[in-house]
């Protein structure tokens, strides 16, 4: 697995696939525990929680020295901050 993902080309858009990819599915997840689980209605920085996992990511790629893969992750992690400001005001 970690031979797979060195051998990534180093470029923004593999990291632009990345940073949308990867905050789906537990993003997914939240969102259904949220509307379906009482307890959790007020919790929607669990979501912010999702962005996060971007975050450690980038870190991880900027480590391997790929760095415009990681470039691709954190703008797109801006981007997805950017929903969550804009679902937590709207």
């Amino acid at each position: 697995m970690i031979g797979n993902i060195k051998s990534l080309k180093n470029t923004v858009w593999n990291g632009v696939g990345i940073g949308l990819i990867v905050p789906l599915l537990p993003g997914t997840i939240v969102w259904w525990l949220i509307h379906h689980v009482s307890a959790l209605r007020q919790a929607d920085l669990l979501l912010i929680a999702c962005v996060g996992l971007n975050a450690l990511l980038m870190n991880y790629f900027f480590k391997i020295n790929k760095d415009h893969i990681a470039r691709g992750i954190i703008s797109i992690t801006f981007l997805w901050a950017f929903a969550f400001f804009a679902y937590k005001v709207f």
